[in-house]
């Protein structure tokens, strides 16, 4: 009798035994599963948050695509108003009727700019800032406070929202 309730009790013993190693293998599954499901989410959310900085790049990039070819053709600009400034002092009338040529050139070459989202930076008579400014000059003037602009000597650009190319000025020291 007590041979049967030692095997009875070793017979519990394994089964108890059983049932917590199927207990702790089945928590540590729970776990495991947990542990998958959470970096399934932070997958998709670095996922998200990749595609929604590529989209904003791209659209930064088409927004600003132009940007170089405006670089390059502000020199042109500068060069066609040093021309205009020249039909004043204009005695000649072939040179005048040439200048009036370049006055077409110019006015189109800016229509065109401005529908690309080109404008220049206003500066005369305004408070230096520089975010639009770039002070190359400095000079006392009586009955003007100081840091406002006296005079722009290079005009300056914006590109939408952007400057690429700050305006050149005299500032009121």
């Amino acid at each position: 009798m007590e041979e049967e309730k030692l095997e009875i009790k070793e017979e519990k013993k394994v089964k108890k035994e059983k049932k917590d190693h199927k207990d702790h293998k089945i928590e540590k599954l729970k776990k495991e599963i947990a542990d998958l499901e959470e970096e399934n989410l932070r997958s998709k959310a670095e996922l998200v948050n990749y595609r929604k900085r590529k989209d904003e790049e791209v659209v930064r990039m088409l927004k600003y695509a132009n940007e170089d070819l405006v670089k390059e053709l502000l020199p042109t600009i500068d060069n066609l108003e040093r021309a205009l400034k020249m039909e004043e002092s204009a005695e000649n009338e072939d040179v005048s009727k040439f200048l009036s040529g370049v006055k077409l050139i110019y006015c189109s070459t800016i229509a065109t700019l401005e529908k690309y989202g080109v404008k220049a930076i206003d500066g005369a008579n305004k408070l230096f800032d520089p975010t639009y400014h770039q002070a190359v000059l400095t000079e006392h003037v009586d009955g003007v406070e100081p840091g406002m602009v006296l005079e722009v000597l290079q005009k300056g650009y914006l590109l939408k929202d952007k400057v690429i190319r700050p305006a050149m000025v005299k500032v009121s020291a």
